[in-house]
């Protein structure tokens, strides 16, 4: 067996079920899940429709690159959404089956495997982080370098403390925004500065956006928006990962896309080929009536918004809540995560995510340690309940 396996991590949950392993909780109280970020709003029924009107395509072998008329949808969406002049949808855009097999895939593809007697390659992430990065790196041959998210920097990280040595040997930057646990969003000047520092040392910038449409008042800036201000048309050593799961309630038709500079699609779309990920011809018409209409993104946006506003209200004089700037998550400053995970499980059967699951310990500190995630994915009616748990348990 590949013996990079043996670096791999657990994954968070099953963490928390270890955690929660010796535990009873009420049973007169159904559990109220907190803690795992899968939508639980209704998926848009012209989807559905959509979806099951083609189910003909059962017997159709869908090709690795995807319909030309998915492709030329998601270039329409990202020029729309991101300020575009231009995405070429034949050369710039790949659908992928959710974006976790594409930043997983894409890493195995991307990474040069170092040389015998040679240190390994970085790959850098954000700290706390989706654990698909670690794990894509583990499995490339790569050594993760973890940046710090702190309250102190917003949640965004101190890229300037990263030296000059790191830099040197890294091949990969990973950046999540919105951020997964924090909803911390990049800004220009900061994406602007890393685009700089890929040039220089000539590094790929993978920007994870999957929450990009998930905000309260003003759109997140994208890497690709940042691209196109500078005149960086081709973005040259940039891609963007997106996805209809969060945007669109659609996580089990597991559809997103890849998209940004065509020589490295080109290569990664040979990958895969041979990896065998091409999306089912079905899902690809499904994808491409959710693309093109926003008017259930914005609908979405309503209720989380209304979920978010209900736990300020109810709670925000109680617990430290403080609003993301965008995305589904808050991320919950307490006194012990774990503590507060199972006094919460067992006291009100409600499951949130301790924070340290989330990060490793890098410079002394575990950036992740006593914070926990909340996911605000449950419908309205069940978010009542939970925040009157809360109260109670307070």
């Amino acid at each position: 067996m590949n013996p990079n396996l043996s670096s791999l991590h657990p994954y968070p949950f099953e963490k928390l079920a270890r955690l929660f392993s010796d535990l009873t909780p009420p049973k007169d109280l159904p559990n109220i899940a907190l803690s795992i970020g899968e939508p639980r709003h209704a998926a848009p029924e012209f989807v559905k429709e959509a979806l099951v009107s083609n189910l003909k395509h059962l017997s159709t072998y869908p090709s690795t690159k995807g319909l030309p008329a998915l492709r030329q949808s998601i270039a329409d969406w990202l020029t729309a959404r991101f300020k575009l002049e231009q995405v070429d949808a034949e050369s710039q855009v790949l659908p992928v089956n959710g974006t976790r097999e594409a930043i997983f895939s894409f890493v195995q593809a991307v990474i040069e495997p170092a040389a015998t007697g040679q240190q390994q390659p970085y790959v850098i992430m954000p700290n706390p982080f989706y654990q698909i990065y670690e794990g894509a790196a583990f499995l490339a041959g790569a050594i993760p370098y973890f940046v710090n998210c702190t309250a102190e920097n917003n949640y965004l990280g101190d890229w300037d403390a990263i030296p000059e040595s790191v830099w040197a040997n890294t091949q990969l930057v990973f950046i999540c925004t919105p951020g997964n646990p924090t909803g911390a969003v990049m800004p220009a000047e900061k994406l602007k500065k890393l685009i700089a520092l890929s040039d220089q040392y000539n590094f790929v910038i993978a920007s994870d956006e999957c929450y990009s449409e998930l905000y309260f008042d003003k759109a997140p800036i994208g890497l690709l928006e940042v691209c196109a201000e500078i005149g960086r048309h081709d973005y040259r050593n940039c891609v963007v990962f997106h996805s209809l799961s969060k945007r669109s309630n659609l996580p089990g038709l597991r559809s997103g896309f890849i998209a940004g500079d065509a020589r490295l699609l080109a290569p990664y779309l040979l990958y895969r080929t041979y990896h065998g990920s091409a999306m089912p011809v079905q899902h690809q018409l499904a994808s491409i009536a959710a693309w093109q209409d926003e008017v259930h993104v914005e609908e979405n946006r309503v209720l989380y918004r209304q979920k978010f506003d209900l736990f300020l209200n109810e709670l925000g004089q109680e617990l430290p809540f403080k609003k993301p700037d965008a995305g589904f998550y808050f991320w919950l400053p307490v006194a012990d995560d774990e503590a507060f995970a199972r006094r919460l499980y067992a006291q009100q059967n409600i499951t949130v995510l301790p924070g340290r699951y989330l990060s490793r310990e890098s410079g002394g500190i575990n950036p992740g340690m006593n914070h926990v995630r909340m996911a605000l994915v449950a419908d309205m009616a069940t978010c009542e309940i939970a925040v009157a748990r809360i109260k109670s348990l307070i």
